[in-house]
């Protein structure tokens, strides 16, 4: 007996049939997923190929993705930039240099405060007011509302305040600004995607996580010599021009997400 109309999730499926089948030692309850009879080289391909074919064919999990990995990308970027601007700009030792990323550190743990005292009590409400239907996972990008122009203006914030001349608290001091957005733009873009996918967000998150991976290993390849040869101010002030040109991509998501969505392949929460 088919079980296909207890919930939209194959995995919670599989795992009510095995348990029934179990419970009552009856071989006729099953999930649907069970009884696919796929070829092996189909299984491989929806394995390796569907995160690639969906990088491509979801604008929105490109965007996403392209953003998340440039942020990424600039977390890796900042190991080479603070060296310059802290030890050969202010000729700060090593390990003094190495103390300008606490307010990085601090940064982000104010994030996670902010989301546990703000935004996950807001979200819980809404879980209440649209049960018993989902949440809209346009919901879960208002952190990065937030977060998104601040992650901006901690660039310039640290370019535009990097001159020897000027106080090292200064430039320091921007990094609670960067770790705050960093925090917040992560939960509120990796949420939005296991929301939006659902049965298919391990294959949204793959894909992710593979291209934020090549931009983390990329951008330290150029970061020095960006720094050295534009200078501090002009590199930073590059990166937060292409973060504020990456602001619209959750306002321009949230407003029209659910109409994205109902024209995707994969996203069922449409």
């Amino acid at each position: 007996m088919g079980l296909g109309n207890l919930g939209n999730s194959p995995i919670i499926l599989k795992k009510r049939a095995e348990k029934l089948r179990k419970s009552t030692g009856d071989e006729r309850y099953y999930s649907a997923i069970e009884r696919e009879n796929l070829h092996w080289t189909k299984r491989l391909e929806n394995i390796l190929g569907r995160p690639f074919i969906m990088f491509f064919r979801e604008p929105m999990l490109f965007a996403v993705t392209l953003y998340m990995s440039f942020i990424y990308g600039c977390v890796y970027l900042l190991f080479a930039a603070y060296p310059i601007v802290f030890t050969q700009g202010h000729h700060l030792n090593a390990g003094a240099s190495g103390l300008m990323f606490l307010p990085l550190f601090g940064g982000g743990i104010a994030g996670v405060v902010v989301y546990l005292v703000f935004f996950n009590p807001i979200y819980t409400k809404l879980i209440h007011k649209f049960a018993p239907k989902p949440v809209p996972p346009e919901y879960r990008l208002d952190m990065a509302l937030l977060a998104a122009p601040l992650y901006a203006i901690s660039f310039f914030w640290f370019g535009w305040t990097s001159y020897p001349s000027i106080s090292y608290f200064a430039p320091a001091f921007s990094g609670a600004l960067s770790g705050f957005s960093i925090v917040l733009l992560f939960l509120s873009l990796f949420n939005y995607i296991i929301d939006a996918y659902l049965m298919y967000a391990a294959s949204a998150l793959a894909i992710s996580t593979v291209v934020r991976s090549a931009f983390g290993a990329g951008f330290p390849l150029f970061a020095t010599n960006m720094y050295e040869e534009l200078n501090p101010r002009i590199a930073s002030t590059v990166l937060g021009a292409i973060a504020a040109a990456m602001i619209p991509i959750p306002f321009v998501l949230r407003k029209y997400g659910q109409a994205v969505r109902r024209k995707s392949k994969y996203s069922p929460s449409a």
